[in-house]
């Protein structure tokens, strides 16, 4: 243990302090210390508190465990031939009690000290902020009270949250470096994951999948935006609920492609986990049974509500259903924008 955690401490400080992952920009807009990312929670601060207890104790024992062992090494080497080694004590009660006493202390403060920060994160609290978080391969949706959908986790500042997560298809896991929250998204049940006291550091943070969820995943992440105040994110989720308000129907298909559907599908033509999507409307899809079928209003909501009706050919029936997240208008959005994609391939 005590290695590997000096390990990890010349890692950490190697480490660049704002990484990108798939086509995310850098985002930490806080800087973090030497070890760690910004504490912008104060689960963060608790975190860290513990960390470095448990680092710093291992870093004591280990200077004194390795120069003790090295002037056991030279006192009680042998230096002639033939010479009677020292002799040595066979009992000291004062010190088996001593070197048992220590670390039974120093190890039930660390556990008190992680089992309190785990109840802090699991806990709920009264009043919390609700938010779903669904993951899916190969992107995040954040689900928020009054109906609005993003694919960027947005919060307002020092507001208690409380996030249930879900996924819809394998395990997925949410880590926020800055927040130093972890929990899996788990098919088929609800795991939640609290900040009590909300996020006290107003910036731009990354959030990623902590769980290998296949071939993408390392570029399973989100934008993770705290606002400078509760006014500003309501103005902006008031904005998120109603995507129809300030952009016309295949512009709000264009966000709900890249939110939604961008962690599969290409709009350039490019293959990926599903077909390009600039290729579907208007034109003659290959089926896997060896049909073809015409790329019209019908297909392609049929694709998004019962994606394994008619898997095209080439790709495997990895797509998950849309039914019950899309309104009808969404989907007739995400059919005005295919559909100007093709009239623009033309």
């Amino acid at each position: 243990m005590i290695s590997t955690l000096l390990i990890f401490g010349l890692l950490a400080q190697a480490t660049p302090a704002v990484p990108v992952y798939g086509d995310l920009p850098p985002v930490a807009s806080q800087p973090g210390t030497t070890w760690m990312p910004p504490q912008a929670s104060a689960e963060a601060v608790n975190v860290d508190n513990t960390f470095y207890f448990i680092y710093w104790v291992s870093v004591i024992f280990f200077i004194l465990i390795v120069a003790l062992m090295i002037y056991f090494v030279l006192r009680y080497r042998q230096r002639r031939a033939g010479e009677l080694a020292a002799g040595a004590a066979t009992h000291h009660t004062t010190l088996e009690l001593t070197w048992s006493a220590v670390p039974l202390i120093l190890v039930v403060i660390m556990f008190v000290m992680g089992f309190r920060g785990f109840m802090d994160m699991v806990t709920p609290v009264r009043d919390a902020l609700q938010i779903r978080v669904q993951g899916q391969k190969w992107n995040w949706i954040f689900m928020y009270p009054n109906g609005a959908v993003s694919a960027e986790l947005h919060l307002p500042p020092k507001v208690p949250v409380q996030l249930t997560l879900e996924s819809a298809d394998v395990i997925h896991s949410l880590w926020i470096p800055a927040f130093r929250i972890k929990r899996d998204a788990v098919p088929g049940r609800y795991n939640k994951m609290v900040l009590k006291d909300g996020v006290v550091l107003p910036g731009e943070y990354l959030a990623l999948c902590a769980e290998y969820c296949g071939t993408q995943h390392s570029n399973m992440a989100a934008r993770v935006v705290v606002h400078e105040s509760f006014d500003s994110y309501q103005r902006w989720l008031a904005d998120a609920a109603d995507l129809f308000k300030t952009r016309t129907p295949a512009e709000v298909g264009a966000f709900l492609v890249k939110t939604r559907c961008g962690g599969c599908h290409t709009v350039t033509g490019a293959k990926h986990i599903g077909p390009p999507l600039n290729e579907v409307y208007d034109h003659d899809v290959p089926l896997a049974t060896g049909e073809k079928v015409r790329g019209d209003d019908n297909y392609i909501r049929e694709s998004i509500i019962e994606p394994r009706a008619k898997v095209v050919a080439g790709y495997d029936p990895v797509m998950p259903t849309f039914k019950g997240q899309l309104k009808d208008r969404d989907i007739a959005a995400i059919i005005d924008y295919l559909k100007e994609l093709s009239e623009k391939k033309q």
